[in-house]
Formats: C-alpha cells, sequence, structure tokens
C-alpha cells in the first residue's frame, strides 16, 4: 500500500471531478489517499488528512504547472515523487494527459517508469529559512513606478549593484517561466544550474549569469527602498533596506515520474509555435 496526496486545480470543475474519480481508484486497490484540508473540501470526506508531516509516497497533481507546483512544495519534504495529470494548456511540469491518467498510475505503481530530478532553489533571510523553490526566487521593488537597487555577491566576492525592477534567481525548471519573460536563457531542465536574470535593468549589462548550482549568491538591498521577496509566485515577506537574502541550490532535488512520452524540445517547440521550415 502507498500514501498518496492528491492535489486538484480548484477552480475547474473537471479537475475537481477527476480528482475524486482519482481517489476512488486508488482507494479500490488499497492506497491511503491523503488529502491536506483544502483538497478534503474539493474531493470530499472519507480519506487520510495530512499535516506537515505525514509519510508520503506519491503526490498526484491534477491541473495545471502551478498545480503541479502547489504539489511539489508538499511532496519534497516529505521525500515523495510527483506525477502531474495536464487539465491546463500545454505545460511543462504535468507528465500525463486527462485520457491516460488511469495507465499511467498503473504503469507507476507497476513500476514501469522513471524518475527525472529537478533541481530546486534555497534560500534564507535575517528571518530564516523560506520554502525551496522549484521556479524561481525573486526580489522585487514594491512600488509601482520605482526601481530598487540590489546589491549582488557571488561566492564570498562583491559582483555588482543592479538599479532594476527585481532580480531573479531561477533554477533550469523555472528558466521557462518568469526568467524567460525577463529574457532570461532557457535551460533544459535536466540540468542543475543557477540562473540570475535582472528585470529591466537601468544598466547596459543585462545579460543573464547561468552560475554552479552550489554557487551562494547574496542579495542585499541598497539604497532607501524595500524589496519583496517572492518562491514560485507565491509572496515569502520583505527585505528591508541593509538586510540579505542569500540564495543557493537546494541539497534535495523534486522527483518527477515520466513514462518517456514526452519531450522537453517539443513541448518547447509546441509552446512557442516552431516550425518545420
Amino acid at each position: 500500500m502507498s500514501a498518496v496526496g492528491l492535489f486538484v486545480h480548484g477552480g475547474r470543475d473537471d479537475a475537481i471531478a477527476l480528482g475524486r474519480t482519482v481517489a476512488a481508484w486508488l482507494t479500490e486497490r488499497g492506497h491511503l489517499v491523503v488529502l491536506d484540508p483544502s483538497e478534503s473540501d474539493l474531493v470530499g470526506g472519507g480519506h487520510a488528512l495530512a499535516d506537515d508531516h505525514t509519510d508520503l509516497d506519491l503526490v498526484v497533481a491534477i491541473g495545471g504547472d502551478g498545480t503541479v507546483l502547489r504539489a511539489t512544495r508538499r511532496a519534497v519534504p516529505a521525500d515523495a515523487d510527483v506525477l502531474g495529470i495536464n487539465l491546463g494548456e500545454l505545460g511543462y511540469l504535468a507528465e500525463v494527459e486527462p485520457d491516460a491518467w488511469e495507465a499511467g498510475l498503473g504503469a507507476y505503481f507497476s513500476g514501469a517508469h522513471r524518475l527525472e530530478e529537478r533541481m530546486l532553489v534555497a534560500s534564507r533571510t535575517p528571518a530564516g529559512e523560506l520554502p525551496a523553490g522549484l521556479n524561481e526566487v525573486v526580489i522585487e521593488k514594491q512600488a509601482l513606478g520605482r526601481t530598487i537597487r540590489l546589491g549582488v555577491s557571488i561566492d564570498g566576492g562583491y559582483f555588482t549593484s543592479y538599479v532594476a525592477d527585481g532580480l531573479i534567481l531561477a533554477t533550469p525548471t523555472g528558466s521557462t517561466a518568469y526568467s524567460l519573460s525577463a529574457r532570461g536563457p532557457i535551460v533544459a531542465p535536466s540540468h542543475r544550474a543557477l540562473v540570475m536574470t535582472p528585470v529591466s535593468p537601468h544598466t547596459l549589462f543585462d545579460r543573464s549569469l547561468i552560475l554552479e548550482p552550489t554557487s551562494v549568491v547574496e542579495v542585499t538591498v541598497l539604497g532607501d527602498r524595500d524589496a519583496a521577496v517572492s518562491i514560485d509566485g507565491q509572496e515569502h515577506g520583505r527585505l528591508a533596506v541593509g538586510e540579505t537574502i542569500s540564495i543557493t541550490g537546494a541539497p534535495d532535488p523534486a522527483r518527477f515520474a515520466t513514462f518517456g512520452g514526452r519531450n522537453f524540445h517539443q513541448i518547447l517547440k509546441a509552446k512557442f509555435g516552431l516550425s518545420d521550415r
């Protein structure tokens, strides 16, 4: 018997309906379905409720990439695998299409899958350690029309300062998210690297840097304006002027179940509508 966490997109009726079907399928086969309180309200009662210390073997996400990100935040500290069922548009993270969910879960439990590790990014502020991010850590301005000044040190040596809207420290998985929108490079998700990309910098040097995953990047808020910190699109506090956030690759990866049917470069091609000419 496996303990399976289940996450569904709460704003989509088809995701909720499929979540209930998947929960019943798992229960019928002797697996323990574990739900966070928000998922219990959607999927229905009769299943175990999770807390931060609940052991899990697998976390199933039903929705788009946002749902997979939420599921991953639960899976990594539980040392669980992640399997995404894609109900969004063509996504980078969800492996299984809706009509193949039963075959995908059956293949997983029979061992006919492989695990693909994805690097996470870790960070610490004066307030303490922040949750690891699958996509990125962002230090950004708080006021519209106002930039912030950020001083950057890499591995103990001062690098430069940026006057910008913000600074992104992304993983390879996150290189196709906010970092790409800020003109950052696309990095295959199987790599391990930190991608540092300034957002609208007021400088001629506006290029991204691809750093070692073990590099430690320290970002200090300079000037007279505080900054906000977000991880994978969720706000995680403020940095006052003079405060520093330390960012590096997280020691433990996320593990995604994959079945060989999806190719990152083909997904990328479809996303951008690239032709065969």
